[in-house]
């Protein structure tokens, strides 16, 4: 059964660095991109990054305006796993970060999320 799995959340302050990890199963990293998306307090749902390993690369990847030059995309394909490694933070990058598989052009599975808070 296909699965993502998303952890690494926390409580991190201004400035400081988090690693989310999305776990997949059911399906390999060799055959379909994942994005991480993230909705904030009262703000819709944005896209973050996006990597695909499918044409055998290290990855190509996406970022957003908003993270691009402090978020990094990677992935563990052994492992089954993509990173965000967010870092540089700001309180704007408090919100439930989600990853998601991608499938003829939008999302089929979703994780439940993990929550990220910056404050001091």
């Amino acid at each position: 059964q296909e699965q993502v799995v998303e952890s690494g959340g926390g409580l991190v302050q201004p400035g400081e660095s988090l690693r989310l990890s999305c776990a997949v199963s059911g399906f390999t990293l060799d055959d379909y991109a994942i994005g991480w998306f993230r909705r904030a307090p009262g703000k819709e749902r944005e896209g973050v990054s996006c990597i695909s390993t499918t044409d055998g690369s290290d990855g190509t990847t996406y970022y957003a305006d908003s993270v691009k030059g402090r978020f990094t995309i990677s992935s563990d394909n052994a492992k089954k796993t993509v990173y965000l490694q967010m870092n540089s933070v700001k309180s704007e990058d408090t919100a439930v970060y989600y990853c998601a598989r991608v499938y003829m052009g939008g999302m089929d599975y979703w994780g439940k999320g993990t929550l990220v808070t910056v404050s001091s």
